[in-house]
């Protein structure tokens, strides 16, 4: 059991100090609550005056595994928001999956087994290429630009988690388009902080890359009306990125 809390435990706080570091951290930072949580409860089943069934660990593991693969593997292929739940989702499915197929290996016969293995390599194939296409390839610099909106709405222009930061992560060498939105965005935001020098600076790259009529209307538009909102708003404290 302690070591199950110990891995539920070291998985949970690398999810939380990974999400700091996306666009959307809101995603993975519910879910290694989600795992803390878990882990807090067999920590407290292991202080109970009963023994907890060996199995309810691996149990807790698969179901917790197959809901952040799902909800992960979802965000990453289509809403691009996060790249974190999905590996991890798949490495607590693996553990807990192939935890409770050595648990009935040996009861098994000659096909049981031989199913079990497959299984098992079917799972372990599917944690790599999620760790791949999540942790190795990382996060699709058009959802540091869409972070990046959505931070400038929120009134949070500059710092680490500013919208700066953000659309200075979104740049792509192999996407023209989406350099000059990030350089089109800096430069707005800069003039908006009267930070004349460095807009003119990004305005030269922006050039460099075709110019503003290399930048989508709708884009442009949708930065002028959160910087204008920010302008017209009676506050000016940024929300937390929550």
């Amino acid at each position: 059991m302690i070591s199950w809390i110990v891995f539920l435990l070291a998985l949970g706080g690398a999810c939380l100090y990974l999400s700091e570091h996306q666009p959307f951290p809101e995603i993975s930072r519910r879910f290694s609550y989600l795992i803390l949580i878990m882990c807090a409860v067999l920590l407290i089943s292991e202080q109970g005056p009963r023994n907890t069934n060996p199995e309810v660990p691996a149990m807790i593991s698969m179901i917790l595994g197959a809901y952040g693969t799902l909800i992960g593997s979802w965000h990453m292929a289509q809403t691009l928001r996060d790249v974190i739940v999905a590996p991890f989702g798949g490495c607590l499915l693996v553990v807990g999956g192939i935890s409770l197929m050595v648990g009935y290996w040996e009861n098994g016969g000659t096909q049981e087994q031989l199913s079990s293995f497959l299984l098992a390599s079917v799972l372990i194939l599917m944690e790599i290429y999620l760790i791949f296409k999540g942790l190795i390839i990382g996060v699709p610099g058009i959802s540091w630009s869409k972070a990046g909106l959505r931070q400038i709405q929120r009134g949070l222009l500059e710092g680490p988690s500013g919208a700066l930061a953000h659309f200075e992560n979104s740049w792509d060498a192999n996407e023209d388009w989406l350099g000059a939105m990030s350089y089109a965005a800096i430069t707005k935001i800069h003039r908006h902080l009267g930070q004349e020098k460095l807009a003119i600076e990004n305005e030269e790259k922006l050039g460099q890359l075709g110019g503003w009529e290399a930048v989508d209307s709708a884009w442009s538009d949708a930065l002028d009306d959160a910087l204008q909102s920010l302008r017209d708003s009676s506050w000016s404290e940024p929300t937390d990125d929550m």
